[in-house]
This record gives structure tokens, C-alpha cells and sequence, in this order.
């Protein structure tokens, strides 16, 4: 058990270091390129930041264990909103003005369903991820589309990219540690399958549960990290931009995932209990976050609401599996 420990938490801790190293070479990359800071914040920031799900659900789906990349996916989720928005709410207010965050909400919102309409039949197969794949396709053109048309009007949002975008460097300096980022996701992400399925075999739970809890909130770090920073300099609405685009990422490329390569059916436990508490939790932060009237902001003590919702989640995921 010790052992397999060890190699969760330097799993963990590589896939964070790598995404951090990821994201950073390829948004400099990207700035060299000519990329505007709005349109790498849209795409690369936010979907690099899931990298560690797509790597541990890769994985975890070739070695047979595609519960745990299901349960990556939707933990992921539940702990973005839960656990990363609620710290970061605690420690600035996060605003929502920017009119790219109020359309990517809904946006959430209704790839949160799809996913639902396509796991209702209790099986998740080689169609089902073609169907979210297309969705990634047809979000990622949208967002393209966005970033161009913020080079001509400005969205609220830019000022926050421009703002945490890393210093100008070398190509060669920027794919080096692209190279290292991507080294350090394919170890992490095999230490860290191998020491959650050690760890649900020698504390008799499934391989979902493990995935739901100690590989999602390991995973989730990175966008834990960026959103911190970023609400301590007062970008609020990066922090929120990271974990709606993260979300995104998950439910149309990270759960179709072991759709295309392991195809399986789906635990009971994940449509009686998971995914209705991941929609509740994307509900109730588009009702906090987004107002009719104009900018909206979700305070601290919204934010207190979030985290303890996420613990009770907790809770009832480690009764189920004592029960």
C-alpha cells in the first residue's frame, strides 16, 4: 500500500509540474508564432490544463481500466467547480463581465447534457466518443472564431490573458520545455494509474471511486494552481475562463477517451450519483455566475457554498463505498 502511495503522489505531482511546463512552452510558442493572448487563453491555457486527465485517461483506458478514466472525467468536473472555484472565490470575489464567459456557460451547460443523453443507455461506446469528439472539433472553431474577433473588439477577458502571459523566450527554450512537459505527463500519468489501482485493490474499493476522488483532485491541481494565482493579481475572470474551458475539455475529449478506445458500460453509481451532482454543480454555478442585468460576481460566500458542497460529495462517495 506504501508503495503504491509513493507512486500516486509522484504521479500527481510530475503531472502537475509537466502541465504547468506544457502550457508554458506552448503558449510562448504560440506568442512567437504571432497567436494572440486571447486566443491562447482560450484553447491552449484552458485545455492545457486538462492535460493530466487526457494522459491518465489515455492510459488507464489502454491498460483496462476505463472506469477510472470515466471517473476522471466527471470528478474532474465536480472538483473544478466544487474545489477550484470555491478556493478561488474565497480569495477575491470572481467577476463575470466578460461576454466570451457568459456564452461559454450555457455552452457548458448543454455539453453536460449531451453527455448525459449519451450515457442514459449505460454504455459508453466508440459512437459516443465520435459524437463528443465532433463537439471538441466544432467548441475548439468557436473559440478560434472568438479569440480573431477579439483582436478587432476587445473582450473583458483579454486584459487578464495579456496579463498572465510568461515573458517572451526563445523557440528553442519554449520547445524544450514543451518536450519536458510532455515527458513528465506520460510518466506521471503511469505512476499514478498504477498506484490508484493498486490503491482501490488494497482498500477493496472500484476502480471508479478512486477516480472519482484521489485521481480527479490530483488531476484538477494545475487548474487549481492557475486559478489561485490568478485571483491573487486580481484576474478573476481568467480563474473562472480556465475552469469552464477545463470543464469543457473534460466532457467532449477526456470521457470520450474510453469511449473510443476501451468501450464498457457504465457503472449504475455514475448515472444515479455522479453525473446528477456534476449537472447540479454546473447549474447552480451558472446561476451564480451569470446575470441577465449585466457583470455578475460570485462572492465569498458563494464560494464557502461550493466547497462545502464538494465535501459533502466526499462524504457520500466514501459512505457508498463502506456501505
Amino acid at each position: 500500500m506504501w508503495l503504491a502511495a509513493l507512486a500516486a503522489t509522484a504521479g500527481l505531482a510530475a503531472l502537475t509540474f509537466g502541465a504547468d511546463r506544457l502550457v508554458l512552452g506552448a503558449s510562448a510558442l504560440a506568442r512567437g508564432l504571432g497567436v494572440t493572448p486571447l486566443l491562447i487563453g482560450l484553447t491552449i491555457v484552458a485545455f492545457g490544463t486538462s492535460a493530466p486527465e487526457v494522459v491518465v485517461s489515455i492510459v488507464a483506458a489502454l491498460q483496462g481500466n476505463p472506469a477510472l478514466a470515466v471517473g476522471n472525467a466527471i470528478g474532474s468536473n465536480i472538483a473544478n467547480i466544487g474545489l477550484v472555484l470555491g478556493a478561488t472565490a474565497l480569495i477575491a470575489p470572481l467577476v463575470v463581465a466578460s461576454g466570451i464567459l457568459r456564452r461559454e456557460f450555457p455552452i457548458l451547460l448543454g455539453v453536460t447534457l449531451l453527455g448525459l443523453a449519451l450515457l442514459l443507455d449505460g454504455f459508453l461506446g466508440r459512437i459516443d466518443g465520435l459524437i463528443l469528439l465532433a463537439g471538441l472539433v466544432a467548441l475548439t472553431a468557436w473559440l478560434i472564431a472568438e479569440g480573431l474577433r477579439g483582436r478587432k473588439h476587445p473582450d473583458r477577458l483579454s486584459a487578464d490573458v495579456e496579463a498572465a502571459m510568461p515573458a517572451p523566450m526563445s523557440p528553442v527554450r519554449a520547445v524544450a520545455w514543451l518536450a519536458v512537459g510532455l515527458v513528465l505527463l506520460l510518466a506521471g500519468s503511469r505512476s499514478l494509474v498504477w498506484g490508484a489501482v493498486e490503491l482501490a485493490a488494497g482498500l477493496g474499493v472500484s476502480d471508479l471511486v478512486i477516480g472519482l476522488t484521489i485521481v480527479a483532485i490530483g488531476t484538477s491541481l494545475p487548474e487549481l494552481a492557475t486559478s489561485v494565482v490568478a485571483a491573487w493579481k486580481g484576474e478573476t475572470e481568467l480563474a473562472i475562463g480556465n475552469v469552464i474551458g477545463s470543464n469543457l475539455f473534460n466532457l467532449l475529449c477526456v470521457l470520450a477517451i474510453p469511449g473510443l478506445l476501451a468501450p464498457s458500460a457504465v457503472e449504475m453509481s455514475v448515472l444515479m450519483r455522479d453525473y446528477p451532482v456534476m449537472l447540479g454543480m454546473t447549474v447552480l454555478l451558472l446561476l451564480l455566475a451569470v446575470s441577465l442585468r449585466g457583470p455578475h460576481r460570485v462572492q465569498r460566500w458563494e464560494g464557502a457554498l461550493l466547497l462545502g458542497l464538494f465535501a459533502g460529495y466526499l462524504i457520500l462517495i466514501g459512505w457508498s463505498a463502506v456501505t
